[in-house]
């Protein structure tokens, strides 16, 4: 009725092997995951959400600007 040996655990190690990259693709795929991440519009269209979406923040305390502020009418045309 004695301890039981314990079993010995084995260690494994991973190795990840990849072929060797085309640098053409690598500089290609750099590039195009550049230009698709560090896109900005240039000139982005207003929102104006809905009334009821409005009126929702208005409640919660989530919305302390003045749509209707003539300064920033600009901003929702």
């Amino acid at each position: 009725m004695g301890n039981k040996p314990v079993k010995q655990e084995r260690e494994e190690i991973l190795v990840k092997v990849i072929p060797p990259l085309d640098q053409a693709y690598v500089r290609w795929l750099a590039r195009d995951l550049e230009r698709i991440h560090g896109f900005t519009p240039r000139k982005p269209c207003a929102v104006r959400p809905p009334d009821h979406y409005i009126e929702y923040m208005r409640l919660n305390g989530w919305l302390d600007v003045s749509l209707d502020d003539p300064d920033l009418a600009h901003l929702f045309k």
